[in-house]
């Protein structure tokens, strides 16, 4: 059995865990790459409108912006910036050039107006320097005051140079400056028209000369905005796009793919409005290599990654095969000795699962069984010793009436034969004082046996525990009187909560018992003092001591003090069980002791809160 069930879950462990393997290898495989750039997208896209928030905080101040945009690239390796309804940067004025137009052709108005024009378009930041301004093309023209001329397209009622240069003879020279996005996207659009014509109807050739009057380069943290080319060129693309009509958002922002150099790109466009409430855009980029790179490493050391997970698998199985495997034996173990019934052993419970709950349920079952037969035994005995009392309960009977029974009879037949006719009263008196003996005898069995029937129900109620006392003492005073007893009380002001009139009924046995017992002119004390929140009702009589072998013997049926049981001397002998029973339905303590100059009879009372 031990075998079968380590080598099935064994064999079942491993197989689950091979085939999670390959599940993971095959989702990983097809599908890691998809859901990490679902998963780049997601976050790129939350955090795009965390930066549209901070950026309508920075009051189009360029540095302010430029700070942002390399936080946010700092914390998402994302580079983002944001553009102006036309697709150029938005407070690029750390780098821009000024002109002053003077004259043109093509198109007329433009004569003594100033064209701004952003130098990422045309330039890139390293090729300027402090001392030689646009040094990688081996001259010093682009300075202020020198002469510039430009070529462009008037687009969307703006100038839009394509290139520049010192004069107009050296804007197809290598040292001029150009918008190189713009100027391949205008050879793609040119083939779309019917004709050369149709175009530059629609988008009109400016050929201008002018003076520089301002140029402006980025210092300090300001340079490292423009110094990434492949974002530039990215911005510059969309630019060209959106200004030949060719990019459309779909709803308030786009996702596009971009690769270069074997590397993947994701570019996210959102569309704003500005403080001015013109509209806006927010360019971002972020590269996909990571997940890639990541790829190509694990195929790579993917082996190992099996080899160690088919070792794990083996170790699993047996460590859990091992620990399903041996409780099973343990529980088996166990409930052949219950059936037995021999419920010594009892199952460890180490765990929550369904092992642990069975090992649990059978230890409960052991332990209901157990004390189930325990109790078999107890009502056994019991039934044997109810079977001993109903016997000496009948003889006790028995021995009750015949004495009183033997009375009558004499007397009765003393009366029949005319015997000491003068002595008549004194028959009579005699029968009639046995016959009210037997009457208090048989209503006191028959209160035991309701007692003792467990069908009573007792009912509790709060009362004053002095005033029941004293109601006692009123009902026995001829009995005091009539042995010259002097009774004594010391009694709590206190509201206790039980059955009043059984209450009572103790009172009145303990008290009569204590009158039955004490010799004449000797006193009595009743008691009530306050613990805490029970209270203590003793009733103390001077009289010789109990034996301490006889102490629990007074709450028997028919026990007197004298082995002679004679009922001249007591009363029926049932007043003190009586009083057990009522004080074993309330639930509530109570004995008899000896005290230095007799015996006390007690009970405890729960206060009333």
């Amino acid at each position: 059995m031990l075998k079968g069930i380590v080598l099935k879950l064994f064999l079942l462990t491993t197989a689950l865990c091979l085939f999670m393997v390959a599940i993971i290898f095959a989702v990983q495989t097809v599908f890691f790459k998809q859901f990490y750039v679902h998963q780049k997208v997601s976050d790129v896209k939350a955090d795009v409108q965390i930066f549209e928030q901070d950026y309508m905080k920075t009051d189009g101040e360029p540095k302010a912006v430029a700070e942002l945009e390399q936080e946010f690239y700092r914390m998402h390796n994302t580079w983002i910036a944001a553009l102006d309804e036309m697709g150029n940067l938005l407070y690029s004025a750390d780098f821009e050039l000024e002109v002053r137009l003077e004259q043109g052709e093509g198109v007329p108005g433009l004569s003594g107006q100033t064209l701004t024009i952003p130098l990422y378009t045309v330039a890139n930041v390293e090729d300027f320097s402090a001392d030689n301004p646009l040094y990688a093309f081996g001259g010093t023209w682009v300075q202020e005051g020198q002469s510039i001329a430009i070529e462009g397209l008037m687009m969307k009622g703006r100038l839009i140079p394509l290139r520049a240069a010192r004069g107009i003879s050296n804007l197809r020279e290598e040292n001029r400056l150009e918008n190189t996005l713009l100027i391949n996207k205008e050879y793609e659009v040119v083939p779309r028209f019917e004709s050369p014509v149709q175009y530059h109807e629609k988008y009109p050739s400016a050929l201008v000369q002018g003076t520089i009057t301002k140029l402006t380069l980025p210092e300090g943290g300001g340079v490292s905005r423009y110094t990434n080319r492949l974002f530039l060129e990215r911005v510059k693309a969309f630019q060209a796009n959106l200004m030949y009509g060719d990019f459309a958002l779909n709803g308030e922002g786009e996702v596009m793919d971009f690769a270069e150099n074997d590397v993947n790109y994701k570019l996210f466009v959102e569309r704003i409005q500005d403080r001015e409430g013109k509209p806006s855009y927010i360019f971002a980029m972020t590269s996909l290599q990571p997940v890639s790179e990541a790829a190509a490493v694990m195929r790579n050391y993917y082996v190992y990654i099996v080899i160690a997970a088919l070792l794990l698998a083996v170790l699993a199985s047996l460590y859990f095969s091992t620990r399903i495997a041996r409780p099973l034996l343990r529980i088996n173990r166990t409930t052949q000795k219950i059936a037995r019934l021999d419920f010594s052993e009892k199952l460890p419970v180490s765990s929550k699962d369904e092992v642990g709950q069975l090992s649990g349920s059978i230890n409960e079952l052991s332990e209901r069984l157990n004390s189930h037969i325990l109790q078999l035994e107890r009502d056994i005995e019991k039934e044997k010793q109810l079977e001993r009392t109903r016997k000496e309960f009948i003889a006790g009977v028995s021995h009750e009436l015949k004495t009183p029974l033997s009375v009558i009879q004499s007397c009765l037949a003393a009366l029949k034969d005319g015997v000491a006719s003068h002595k008549r009263d004194y028959y009579f008196a005699a029968m009639e004082e046995e016959v009210n003996h037997m009457i208090v005898l048989t209503a006191d069995m028959l209160e035991l046996a309701k007692y003792e029937s467990g069908t009573y129900k007792m009912q509790q109620e709060p009362f004053e525990i002095s005033q029941a006392i004293e109601r006692v003492c009123g009902k026995l005073a001829p009995e005091l009187a009539a042995k010259r007893l002097q009774l004594s009380t010391r009694l709590a002001q206190a509201e206790v909560v039980a059955n009043r009139h059984r209450i009572e009924q103790v009172l009145v046995n303990f008290l009569t018992n204590a009158i039955r017992y004490t010799p004449e002119g000797e006193s009595i004390l009743i008691t009530a003092d306050v613990e805490d929140d029970i209270v203590k009702v003793s009733v103390e009589n001077r009289v010789a001591h109990i034996p301490d072998e006889q102490l629990e013997k007074v709450w028997d049926r028919f026990y007197r003090g004298e082995p002679s049981r004679n009922p001249a001397s007591g009363g029926t002998g049932l007043g003190l069980a009586i009083a057990k029973k009522i004080l074993e339905l309330h639930g509530l303590p109570f004995g008899v002791t000896n005290t230095a100059d007799g015996v006390v009879f007690y009970f405890y009372l729960r206060k009333q809160a």
